[in-house]
């Protein structure tokens, strides 16, 4: 039986759950509590590295990273705008720069970023959908630059393909024909998601560790 639920537009999705979010995240997803301080343990730790942060919501690999690394200049960008005033009111001394939009249509500029990191966002989004953002994020890190990925992952291609499905069952029960993001989690294997990196042109992708069905990828230019 399929799922029943009414799909929520995604910004609209995070911003209306924001008072109980970091809790949720660090309390409900398994091992949180050690892959976040990981995820920012695996960032540059050079004084004024630049970094992109594709989702931030409210920052939680930011909380780690600026304990270590205060003068990092950090651009991140996510859909909802309450997750950026939650993260603008938590860093107001830091270099940090906010960006309200899709990351698949913000511009991120050429060889301007040390690395970029994403936690927990991505998941939400398929192969296709995620080749040219890999492309155009390869494009904005300088040489050697890298890209930490943290995110969830399908044990299987079948529950890969189940996702997917579900995802368009729901939109076509609840006649959503429009082109915007919808939250529903539909997770690539890990074989699927470094093939995706590996086609938009990084010349590595690695696992650096893993917690259950949580890995922490990094992809080099």
């Amino acid at each position: 039986m399929g799922q029943r639920m009414t799909l929520e537009k995604m910004g609209e999705f995070f911003d209306a759950r924001l008072n109980g979010y970091e809790e949720h995240q660090l309390s409900c997803i398994d091992r949180a509590r050690e892959f976040y301080p990981f995820t920012a343990g695996c960032l540059p730790r050079e004084c004024g590295t630049r970094l992109l942060d594709l989702g931030c919501g409210t920052g939680l690999e930011l909380d780690y990273y600026f304990g270590s690394v205060p003068s990092a200049v950090v651009t991140g960008i996510d859909l909802a705008p309450g997750m950026l005033d939650r993260l603008r009111a938590k860093f107001p001394d830091q270099a940090l720069t906010l960006v309200l939009g899709s990351y698949f249509d913000v511009p991120f500029g050429e060889n301007a970023f040390d690395a970029a990191v994403s936690v927990e966002s991505l998941h939400h989004f398929t192969a296709r959908e995620k080749i040219p953002l890999y492309e155009k994020l390869r494009s904005a890190l300088k040489p050697g630059g890298y890209f930490i990925l943290t995110d969830y992952f399908a044990p299987s291609d079948e529950e890969e393909r189940f996702y997917r499905a579900e995802l368009l069952r729901l939109k076509k029960e609840q006649h959503i024909a429009d082109g915007a993001f919808y939250h529903y989690d539909t997770p690539l294997t890990v074989e699927h998601e470094t093939a995706a990196l590996a086609e938009a042109g990084f010349s590595s992708v690695s696992v650096l560790k893993s917690w259950g069905a949580t890995h922490t990828l990094k992809a080099v230019r």
